[in-house]
């Protein structure tokens, strides 16, 4: 079979959207390699979002354009594509800066990269249009086995693109307006998962609370709608989703984090900033004011949820008592969890036109605050689950042996020593001790370990394996 190395950048739509890339490209003969050495085919899919992210693209286009030139002097015909936002968002300007790549294609046309390649064969091309046609009905279904190479947790987009205009986001210039898939579209995807195994699913959109699917019956359903039907199917056993809007956050969609023990209590709602003027010239459309009393009724209806955010810093304007006001919302919220970012002016953005850009060190001084407060309150609650019992879905092996790694319901990772394989079961877990990275702990009823054991076995994985 021909090999295509897909190396996928930044938010969880697109290890999705590269993932159904695979799906496309198996369907045509290629098999994925872990490595662009051998090759018949390197995808780059890219994130715009941040300046560096697209720096980082070019820098890897430069290291795969070396690659392309080997193998082409070993007779071997490896061909680039370049795929995601930054395909988008640059066009023609890709190839322009590096003539290596064959083929640019944005997100919401890589369901024609059958075509694409093969007219890309006689020339270079670039399909950056945003169609009007739903390209998840042109997507083949993943194959069991694909399924179940991935492991028992998977992403599912069922929205794409944003109408909020946020003064910092390239996301409607790159993804294209809202777009809800038909219920019976998003479920027939999540009956095949868990048919092979899946169990936690996590529906995903840029705008994901937004959604607003055909039904079923013919009407316009809510997230909270779909979620009660994601329930209702067998062996699923986790449901989350991701990234949501806070004005977004209906009455429904609280009521079903306490109506469905399926819904994890662990919620990703970006507040970006604590400051109303910030706010107001981020065009966000909440107040922080809004944002504590949304999380009060949400933490109303369900006592245990867990919280994270994203918060930006030094966004043009800013001033010190702004960025106060940030760390003191950090404070009284208390995330579990949270991604900062130093502002990135994303061109054609209002944000980067606006005066009152930040210096740099002012940059750096407020976000290694910020990340020091956000680091201390995610410590805070990870201790705090010492001597607690939760429910861990095991997911792989650990780094020593007989060890098991899993996520609990909060999104936290746990290692328990075990000698049975069991991958794939929910298991009720003594948390024992907390890590920087991740839990310890035992499966309730076991003995508690040594403190020799402990020594020898209870090592932090790093942050390249927390990320896998």
């Amino acid at each position: 079979m021909k090999k295509v190395h897909i190396k996928s950048f930044g938010c969880q739509m697109n290890v999705y959207d590269g993932q159904r890339m695979a799906d496309i490209l198996g369907e045509q003969g290629f098999e994925e390699t872990a490595t662009p050495e051998g090759a018949d085919l390197i995808l780059l899919n890219t994130c715009h979002i941040r300046e560096r992210a697209v720096q980082k693209v070019y820098t890897e286009l430069g290291k795969l354009r070396d690659i392309k030139n080997a193998q082409k002097a070993e007779g071997q015909d490896t061909r680039i594509v370049v795929a995601g936002c930054v395909a988008q968002a640059e066009g023609a300007e890709i190839q322009r800066r590096q003539p290596a790549v064959d083929l640019v294609v944005g997100p919401q046309a890589y369901h024609r990269l059958p075509e694409l390649l093969e007219q890309a064969r006689a020339r270079r091309i670039v399909d950056t249009d945003l169609p009007v046609d739903d390209k998840f009905g042109h997507l083949p279904a993943p194959k069991p086995q694909a399924i179940r190479q991935r492991g028992i947790s998977a992403f599912v987009t069922v929205q794409e693109g944003c109408d909020k205009f946020c003064a910092f986001c390239v996301v409607p210039y790159t993804r294209g307006a809202e777009f809800s898939r038909p219920v019976a579209q998003i479920m027939a995807e999540i009956e095949r998962l868990a048919a092979s195994g899946v169990q936690d699913v996590t529906l995903i959109g840029q705008n994901v609370n937004a959604y607003h699917g055909e039904g079923q019956d013919g009407r316009v359903w809510g997230l909270a709608r779909l979620m009660h039907r994601v329930a209702e199917v067998p062996g699923i056993a986790r449901i989350r989703y991701s990234t949501s809007h806070p004005r977004d956050m209906d009455d429904d969609l609280i009521a079903a984090h306490r109506d469905l023990p399926q819904v994890m209590p662990f919620l990703h709602l970006p507040v970006q900033a604590g400051s109303d003027r910030i706010l107001a010239a981020m065009n966000r459309k909440h107040s922080a004011d809004e944002y504590r009393r949304l999380i009060g009724r949400i933490r109303e209806a369900r006592p245990d949820i867990a919280l994270s955010s994203d918060f930006i810093v030094g966004f043009p304007g800013e001033s010190d008592a702004d960025f106060e006001d940030t760390i003191a919302l950090v404070d009284e919220i208390g995330f579990a969890s949270s991604y900062s970012f130093k502002y990135s002016a994303r061109p054609g953005t209002p944000a980067a036109d606006l005066g009152g850009q930040v210096p740099a060190a002012v940059m750096d001084e407020r976000l290694y605050r910020l990340q020091a407060r956000i680091e201390h309150h995610r410590q805070a609650f990870n201790h705090a689950m010492v001597g607690r019992t939760v429910e861990v879905l095991l997911e792989r092996a650990g780094r020593h042996p007989g060890q098991l790694a899993g996520k609990s319901p909060y999104l936290q990772a746990v290692q328990i020593e075990t000698e049975a394989n069991q991958i794939g079961d929910r298991v009720q877990v003594v948390i024992e001790r907390a890590g920087s990275n991740s839990l310890f702990g035992r499966k309730a009823g076991a003995p508690a370990p040594s403190a020799q054991a402990l020594s020898s076995t209870e090592q932090e994985p790093s942050s390249k394996e927390m990320a896998a």
